[in-house]
């Protein structure tokens, strides 16, 4: 018998994840036989075509320039006024929807969404996301006493599968006060797909019918944590017009993140954005999680504010972060090209890949296809139906061949395309 003394509802918990497993196990690989003859195909981080961490120049020239205040200093528990400003502009871009806009400080993307499932459904309630999702989604919501529920997000002709998502919303929407959706698009993790401003709106109009007339609330919660790598800067942000005029009872919550678009991974550093209709409401969202702020971290990372809001003053730097992250868009999409086209000549099939920094090879056994795989030094994700590449860290040499790799371990395997 294994002692315990944790609480009924902690007990069982472990920190290590596939992701993580497999990474540690590629990285003393590395060590032991050389990074050359290693393919990591794990770590969602942009590496170059060297292998090595991208940090973006402009951004490592902000954290250079900060003073000691700035770096040491504690910051307000919603955020600078300053860095709040800047999250929402660079969120938007000049696709600003219309309303109440308000944004407050998170621990990255991740506080972001746990502040939304803590603060916006009730201890048992379940949290809707599509069947191909983070799993980190899955966890915060047992963390939290809730469940995760997932709707197909593909049809079966690969696009957005509205008629299932409708299904569960509805039937959610009829046994619990607020139904909170959680929605990775653009350039969703693990697969790369994405909805085109016509489903997102078919989406909305949905949710808007739905709620119209009743006591019920939606809170929809759009993650774009990969969205300055999903498309041209203000052609991948268009959807975000279609928040515009909801009514009261529909709360939109945009889950933005510092870690890829600024190249800030462990800086643990983004925020929440409020789009309502109803004023009363956006201020409630600051009181609500700025309380959540101050209960659960404190308050924020200030150098990260403060070199953000370096960047996002100065009409040149903006310009050159555009173009930095433009240059590993470019990249990240040929590395993605070339795996899909040698994936189409060996008969190896992936889902829809839009941009963003994965790949997903849809199969049955897939722990067991990425055995072997590890056996031959290819260290990927394994998922609950299929497995994850990270095109975003993976060189074009290294991508070269690989396709055809998986293909000859989905076979030996026996695993089910």
């Amino acid at each position: 018998m294994v002692n315990s003394v944790a609480a009924p509802q902690a007990r069982g918990k472990f920190a290590e994840d596939n992701i993580f497993g497999a990474n540690n196990r590629a990285n003393a690989l590395a060590k032991e036989i050389g990074i050359d003859r290693v393919i990591n195909g794990t770590v969602g981080s942009i590496l170059d075509e060297d292998g090595n961490l991208v940090m973006l120049d402009v951004v490592r020239d902000a954290f250079h320039a900060l003073t000691d205040n700035e770096i040491i200093s504690y910051a307000p528990i919603q955020g600078y006024p300053e860095y709040l400003d800047a999250v929402i502009d660079q969120c938007f871009g000049e696709s600003r929807p219309d309303g109440f806009l308000r944004a407050c400080a998170t621990s990255g993307g991740s506080g972001a969404l746990h502040h939304v499932i803590h603060n916006y459904s009730e201890i048992g309630d379940e949290i809707l996301t599509s069947d191909w999702h983070w799993g980190a989604y899955g966890s915060m919501c047992l963390d939290n006493g809730r469940k995760l529920r997932e709707f197909a997000l593909l049809d079966s002709e690969g696009s957005f599968n509205f008629a299932d998502f409708k299904a569960h919303v509805t039937a959610m929407m009829a046994k619990q006060l607020n139904t909170v959706i959680i929605m990775n698009s653009p350039a969703n993790n693990p697969t790369g797909f994405a909805l085109s401003i016509e489903e997102w709106r078919q989406v909305i109009d949905f949710l808007k019918n739905a709620v119209t007339g009743t006591e019920k609330n939606v809170i929809l919660v759009p993650d774009v944590a990969y969205l300055d790598y999903s498309g041209e800067k203000q052609e991948c942000r268009k959807f975000f017009k279609e928040f515009s005029g909801l009514p009261a009872n529909f709360l939109v919550i945009v889950a933005y993140t510092l870690s890829k678009g600024f190249t800030m991974y462990g800086q643990r550093m983004g925020a929440m954005i409020a789009v309502t209709a109803d004023e009363d409401v956006a201020d409630e969202f600051v009181a609500i999680n700025q309380y959540s702020n101050r209960a659960t971290w404190s308050n924020s990372n200030s150098s990260a504010m403060k070199a953000m809001v370096r960047i996002c003053s100065d009409p040149q730097k903006v310009a050159a972060l555009d173009r930095e992250r433009a240059a590993y868009f470019q990249l990240i999409k040929e590395r993605a090209d070339l795996f899909m086209a040698e994936a189409d000549a060996c008969g190896l099939k992936y889902l829809p890949y839009l941009s963003g920094f994965f790949i997903t090879i849809p199969m049955t056994g897939s722990q067991a296809v990425c055995d072997l795989l590890e056996k031959e030094h290819i260290f990927l994700v394994p998922l609950g139906k299929g497995i994850r590449l990270a095109v975003c860290s993976v060189s074009k040499k290294k991508i070269k061949g690989l396709a055809a790799k998986i293909k000859k371990a989905v076979d030996a395997a026996g695993a089910q395309q």
